[in-house]
């Protein structure tokens, strides 16, 4: 399995990469679809580009699961991996945005892409080394379905903080 793993994480970069992408879209394919938007960007704030890493990685995750079951990390892995991405979109992007003081759209993809890079290279590491003690695996996959929770709640009763807000319309959530 530990030669796999690479493997592993290479096909769900691009899974979950090629799925932000497709969820980035959907809300406007499906002409504003309340079905849609829970998972899918309803507009260009950072909270949304973050659901966009996290709802195909979340979904990779557990179909992975079904292979990596005598992995008693596999949950605290992918917990440490996923935050870790959910940290570097905003960390990034508020970065570059106020030091560059604009927010070209390239820019904004590259941030999406380099987070899933960087978290794919973690887990991997992670699951190589076999570091990450986990003495609640189940624990672990119940945060990262809270997450879940918040992200559809947060998509209808959204905060009107900046994280949440649409830079280009200045509106939140829905």
């Amino acid at each position: 399995m530990k030669r796999s793993i690479g493997i592993w994480q290479l096909i769900g970069f691009g899974v979950s990469t090629l799925g932000g992408t497709l969820l980035h879209f959907l809300y406007e394919w499906t002409d504003r679809s309340p079905l849609a938007a829970p998972f899918s960007g309803v507009n260009e704030s950072t909270w949304e580009h973050m659901k966009l890493l996290f709802f195909p990685m979340l979904a990779y995750a557990f179909v992975q699961s079904l292979f990596f079951k005598e992995r008693g990390d596999f949950w605290c892995v992918k917990l440490r991996g996923i935050l870790l991405g959910l940290f570097l979109i905003p960390v990034i992007f508020y970065t570059y945005n106020g030091v560059i003081g604009t927010s070209p759209d390239w820019i904004n993809i590259a941030i999406f892409f380099v987070s899933a890079a960087i978290v794919y290279i973690y887990e991997a590491l992670r699951f190589k080394k076999g570091d990450v003690k986990c003495a609640h695996p189940k624990i672990a996959a119940s945060i990262l379905l809270l997450i879940a929770v918040f992200f559809v709640i947060f998509t209808f009763k959204t905060p009107e903080i900046g994280i949440f807000e649409d830079p280009i319309t200045g509106e939140f959530g829905v």
